[in-house]
């Protein structure tokens, strides 16, 4: 055991040594994220890529400090635990290796996450300004005109909105407008409005101004939802985390019922040792899929 708290002192020593000791403004952590950056440019598929500029563009990226605190915190939380469970420094040291690895795949939840959250807002802008715009003009292209010169409107949506009016003017007609917005953004309110404008286009419709009303309510009770479904989110992910942690320190209390001595005697039967590994990985993967949960889906209807 002391030899390990030695390891960890010493992985701290050396962190806060490279911290204070750089006079070049982060020039280790700016190493570190280059790496990142190369693997991530390396392997990560492009629409990964993507997601991950607009995080950057959005200034939710973590800088290459947090990124520096992340893997010690993660390689030290991971060497403790599987130290109290085997009392075998070599296996702590692969399971601190372990954990690091599986910061790229926090990343690309939280990222994903990120980009969700900030496509939902940008369609809530469309949606609600849209509307407002068709109350005017009476006109869905010329809604669909002024909502892209108030700049309102980020890209992606943005441009996808170029890309509607212009398919409106070459084709004569707004349903391949909205078939290609319906497909590339499958939310709720985006293909209910597009049904009432296609309706108020080709139909006519005397009440016109009640229905778009009606779905002004209805876009602002689903965004009241989803935001709130966002608070519950956060307070579930903050217990479920606490929950996680403690499962991993169960083992403490079962050394505490059995004994040090007898726990590090059973230690010297293989599938005692076996079991011990399965009840990491079991309670990794739980908080895993947890953390999938809590970045997925954010926004969706």
């Amino acid at each position: 055991m002391s030899l390990l708290i030695f390891l960890v002192v010493l992985a701290i020593a050396i962190f806060v040594v490279l911290y204070r000791n750089n006079s070049n403004s982060n020039s280790v952590y700016k190493f570190i994220n280059a790496k990142i950056n190369f693997a991530y440019e390396r392997f990560a598929p492009y629409s990964f890529r993507v997601i991950r500029e607009k995080v950057k563009e959005l200034g939710q990226e973590y800088t290459p400090r947090q990124y520096a605190i992340q893997i010690v915190t993660f390689a030290i939380g991971a060497a403790i635990v599987t130290y109290l469970y085997f009392y075998n420094i070599i296996v702590s040291i692969i399971y601190a290796f372990l954990a690091i690895l599986v910061i790229p795949y926090l990343t690309y939840l939280r990222c994903k996450r990120l980009y969700s959250e900030f496509i939902f807002e940008q369609i809530q802008v469309y949606t609600t300004n849209t509307i407002m715009e068709f109350a005017t003009t009476q006109s869905f292209v010329k809604a669909l005109e002024g909502v892209y010169e108030s700049n309102v409107l980020e890209d992606p949506v943005k441009s996808d909105v170029k890309t509607m009016i212009d398919m409106a003017y070459e084709n004569g007609t707004i349903d391949q407008s909205l078939e290609y917005m319906n497909a590339k953004y499958d939310f709720y309110i985006v293909r209910n409005m597009h049904q009432l404008f296609l309706q108020i286009t080709n139909e006519g419709s005397r009440d016109a101004g009640e229905s778009l009303e009606n779905m002004s309510q209805d876009i602002d009770m689903l965004v009241e939802s989803v935001y709130r479904d966002r608070i519950d989110r956060a307070g579930f992910h903050k217990k479920f985390l606490q929950f996680g942690i403690i499962l991993y320190l169960m083992v403490m209390l079962v050394q505490f019922m059995l004994g040090i001595e007898t726990y590090n005697k059973m230690l010297n039967d293989w599938w005692v040792r076996l079991l011990l590994h399965g009840i990491i990985w079991l309670n990794t993967y739980f908080l895993l899929s947890g953390e999938k949960y809590y970045n997925e889906d954010v926004g969706a209807e």
